[in-house]
């Protein structure tokens, strides 16, 4: 092989491994990040609204000294920041 060839080669090879590390880790995506801010969202407000249903039912069925709407709303929320977080903590771990 002439050194012209080899020096061809060897670059052909450092824009393969530019191009496989570019695609193994893309950078950061602002459509990614609105994908998180949707997941984020529907994971506090699903448990968050159903709490609020359980509560206005279990108000009606079974009434106490507190409000069931309101205790269930909050451990919804509860529940939902949780289930966010776990869930950052997954997807961060890449």
């Amino acid at each position: 092989m002439t050194p012209e060839q080899d020096e061809s080669t060897e670059q052909i090879a450092r824009q393969a491994r530019r191009m496989k590390s570019t695609r193994d880790h893309p950078g950061p995506s602002p459509l990614r990040g609105i994908g998180t801010f949707g997941m984020v969202g529907w994971a506090i407000a699903v448990p968050t609204v159903g709490g609020a249903f359980l509560g206005l039912w279990l108000d009606q069925v079974a009434p106490q000294g507190f409000s069931w709407t309101i205790a269930l709303i909050l451990g919804g929320v509860v529940l939902g920041a949780i289930m966010a977080a776990a869930w950052i903590n997954r997807e961060g771990g890449e």
